[in-house]
């Protein structure tokens, strides 16, 4: 089965390109350095023919609130637009949990816009909606930083490893459409600040994090639940332990 993998070479994208291809799927990790661009069009058509699945992993290099929108759905309606032309079965999509709950984060509005378009164009699809990568913990506590201290909301939060996400990813574009959403989340569940504060004394930082309702997650309110699944979800193998034994290894 040809499978094209939009952004095959980013964090997610070239762990799920491998399990594929380990699967004998004929994959394409497709980006803009391998031609491929989904905000001029560029390569689409190419890439996309025979292919039966595609993968959209791709993100934007701009988090700035109307950048990050444009992106979304410039690249959201080229991508869909080619894949009824090419008759692609099957529309993969990673998208955040909580999306829907935070609407003072640009970034969440604009995921919201990118799975409005994929509902609404007919091809058959499956997002996935993940928690935050565990990957990214250590620059979320550089986004929350001022001085020493490190102040983050007491929230729930439910971070998973990429390895993970990659492994959802794959099963995803080789099941069956949903039409609908699967939600994924890390095996272990805690306050936003205790799980940053992990973070920080395993790496053996000594910034000091501070319990602030008030504080912001890129520049969105944190409520209790804003960033956990609320129903069923499926959770990842990987927990933060295993996940930093695995990271400094590869250090």
């Amino acid at each position: 089965m040809k499978i094209v993998v939009i952004g095959g070479t980013g964090l997610i994208g070239s762990k799920a390109v491998s399990i594929l291809r380990q699967g004998g799927h004929d994959v394409v990790a497709a980006s803009p350095n391998s031609g491929v661009n989904t905000i001029t069009g560029e390569g689409l058509r190419e890439a996309l023919a025979g292919a039966q699945v595609v993968v959209d992993l791709s993100n934007s290099p701009s988090f700035e609130d109307k950048a990050v929108l444009e992106f979304f759905e410039t690249s959201g309606r080229h991508l869909l637009a080619a894949e009824t032309e090419a008759g692609v079965k099957h529309h993969v999509a990673l998208s955040i949990v909580g999306t829907d709950r935070t609407p003072d984060n640009g970034y969440f509005r604009a995921k919201v816009a990118q799975e409005k378009l994929i509902k609404a164009s007919g091809v058959p699809y499956t997002i996935i909606r993940a928690t935050q990568f565990m990957e990214f913990l250590g620059g979320i506590a550089d986004s929350c930083t001022n001085g020493k201290t490190v102040s983050v909301s007491p929230g729930l939060f439910q971070p998973i490893a990429s390895d993970d996400v990659a492994a959802a990813v794959a099963e995803a574009a080789l099941a069956e459409p949903r039409n609908g959403t699967i939600e994924i989340a890390g095996p272990e569940r805690a306050p936003f600040n205790e799980i940053i504060a992990r973070y920080l004394k395993a790496v053996g930082d000594s910034r000091e994090v501070i319990c602030d309702p008030e504080a912001l997650y890129f520049g969105g309110k944190v409520e209790e639940q804003s960033l956990v699944p609320l129903g069923q979800a499926r959770l990842g193998r990987i927990d933060f332990a295993e996940w930093h034994r695995r990271s400094t290894a590869k250090a």
